[in-house]
């Protein structure tokens, strides 16, 4: 592995450390960041590029050889999430912005990091990454469908806008690498081993702009939001696990559904707000302190699956917004 390719697979294991720190900086010198809100979309494209191009022929046919399991995984991930923000606005009685900001990360797919994070874990990669691959996929349909339907009780919803929004910054990028790595020839190498580098600098400029911009209404939401989105995760993980654990299968995939289904493509969800609800600044927050939160708390999960874990350096994949 050439000194590229360790560096993007340390920066993109440990991206929760530089969220923190980015995190950190960002509220104490938000003119610092304050700049990336207004290329969210393009950060999170090129995220999205570079999941697409990691994308494996093998991956693919794993969509359709273990069809059960994963499609039992997706339905999970599409119904456990969304519902349970739903629950959760309903329960906590939430203002409508921070409402619809966790509707927002509830609707989206999976994130790419916990592909990272099940690997760490010993879970069934090859399953996690067709999940994600699978729930990307749908996404542009799927995610708008339950933003309108859940979400439209507190703000004029446009199902269209928002599948437009999808497509282009999810559904397009993720082709384009996929094609890219079908077509490329011998320089995809050189793409793959970079471009995990990029999208975790990109993840954390997202993350950190939303932060900065939004520095004084997060010290006075903080509380509320970060208590949403560990119930929302939480929620996300064990109900996941449960259900692979009643399914009957083995502890390798319970684990990645697990993950898959309780680490959100938050970064998603914070583009999504930042395109479609201008007029509801505190819908992005939820997505911000998802990414945060998430990955702590998938690091504790995998240490937990996996006592002794491998210390050694994860696949190069993309990590998201997870």
């Amino acid at each position: 592995m050439s000194g590229v390719a360790r560096g993007a697979a340390l920066l993109t294991k440990h991206i929760g450390v530089f969220i923190l720190l980015a995190v950190g900086w960002a509220c104490w010198q938000p003119e610092v960041f304050g700049w990336a809100v207004g290329y969210t979309p393009v950060f999170l494209g090129a995220a999205m590029f570079g999941m697409g191009l990691a994308v494996r022929a093998e991956d693919c046919r794993a969509v359709f050889t273990r069809p059960r399991v994963l499609l039992f995984g997706v339905l999970l991930q599409f119904t456990v999430m969304p519902l349970g923000a739903w629950l959760l606005t309903q329960l906590l009685q939430l203002p409508a912005d921070i409402a619809l900001g966790v509707i927002l990360v509830g609707a989206c797919p999976g994130g790419t990091a916990s592909n990272v994070i099940t690997y760490i874990a010993d879970g069934d990669v090859t399953l996690s990454v067709g999940m994600t691959i699978a729930a990307t996929l749908l996404a542009p349909v799927v995610t708008p469908f339950w933003v309108y339907t859940l979400g439209g009780a507190w703000v004029d919803v446009s199902f269209a806008a928002l599948m437009l929004s999808v497509v282009k910054i999810v559904l397009l990028p993720v082709l384009a690498g996929i094609l890219v790595h079908r077509f490329g020839g011998t320089r995809v190498r050189t793409l793959q081993e970079v471009f995990p580098a990029i999208s975790a600098a990109a993840i954390v400029f997202i993350i950190a702009g939303i932060i900065a911009v939004n520095r004084d209404k997060l010290l006075e939401a903080g509380l509320l939001v970060l208590a949403v989105v560990v119930l929302h995760n939480l929620l996300g993980m064990g109900l996941g696990l449960l259900a692979a654990n009643l399914l009957r299968t083995n502890s390798r995939q319970a684990t990645a559904i697990a993950v898959e289904v309780g680490m959100q493509n938050s970064g998603l969800a914070v583009a999504l707000a930042t395109a479609n609800f201008a007029a509801n600044p505190l819908a992005t927050l939820p997505g911000a302190v998802y990414s945060v939160w998430h990955n702590i708390s998938g690091s504790l999960f995998a240490a937990w699956r996996n006592p002794g874990t491998n210390s050694d350096s994860p696949p190069a994949t993309v990590p998201e917004t997870k």
